[in-house]
């Protein structure tokens, strides 16, 4: 807050969003569908973008509604150039704008160091390249408008610490040795950008999730990986929607460059 501000905003202007546009890449997934659903909670517009643009018109067409806004799904795929800035381009067509960017979109691989090729190593890191792209064009964007933006990166607990070969051995393929490269990139990419962007006004931020598996998950893998964490359990996708909203408000107005991580304690050990 300017020290010249005689106004101190209410807890609920702070996080409040209405007027404002989000940009959620994959958009219809475990996690993306409930960080989107958060940032409509909060009166954004939100825009989910998936390969296949009918899924995330019909997901769009699912979000809350609490105020005046008005949800739209594009066809966006973050590993391919082209498609991805005729994506933000559809984007801004149909909400006028985007000051929010929530880089979620990710395609998985599961081949884990003992059988990875380097094709699949290197796809993997190419979801780096799609939030680097995208965000740079929601910073243009920002800065052609001469408004504010805050981009948030998806990274990871794996992009911080290694994994407990035990908890997937005899079960499933270990964590994939291109996942844990991607995702610790996409968190030192977050303070890059942040330091080079902030006198534009555009914070970026990182948020890291740890284990939220999806019901497809192996049983036996999870409760191993319940015994690895301070907290016992798996997270449950509603527990991001306050950090979402944290970093994509004003009630995150003076950080940037930040790596904030919803883990049960799992990086705390």
């Amino acid at each position: 807050m300017d020290s010249q501000e005689t106004h101190e905003p209410t807890i609920q202007e702070l996080f409040d969003l209405s007027g404002r546009v989000a940009l959620v890449t994959g958009g219809t997934g475990h996690l993306g569908s409930a960080m989107a659903r958060a940032l409509a909670e909060a009166g954004a517009t939100v825009v989910l973008s998936s390969r296949d643009v009918a899924r995330a018109r019909r997901a769009a067409e699912a979000l809350p509604c609490p105020g005046a806004a008005r949800h739209h799904g594009v066809g966006l795929d973050q590993l391919d150039p082209s498609r991805l800035e005729q994506g933000f381009r559809e984007a801004v067509a149909v909400a006028g704008r985007v000051d929010v960017l929530v880089n979620n979109g990710h395609e998985a691989d599961a081949h884990d160091w003992t059988n990875v090729t380097a094709e699949a190593f290197t796809r993997q890191l190419s979801n780096a390249t799609g939030y680097f792209l995208l965000a740079r064009l929601v910073r243009e964007h920002a800065v052609q408008r001469g408004a504010a933006a805050s981009i948030i990166l998806l990274g990871s607990m794996y992009g911080q610490v290694a994994s407990y070969p035990d908890a997937y051995e005899g079960v499933c393929p270990a964590s994939p040795v291109a996942y844990h490269v991607l995702k610790g990139g996409i968190i030192h990419m977050t303070r890059h950008l942040a330091a080079y962007w902030a006198r534009d006004r555009v914070r970026v931020n990182c948020l890291s999730p740890g284990p939220f598996p999806s019901e497809k998950a192996p049983q036996a893998m999870v409760e191993r990986l319940c015994t690895k964490l301070p907290m016992k359990r798996m997270g449950k996708p509603f527990e991001l929607k306050g950090a979402i909203v944290y970093l994509a408000s004003d009630a995150s107005s003076f950080m940037t460059g930040h790596n904030l991580t919803i883990d049960g304690g799992w990086t705390a050990w």
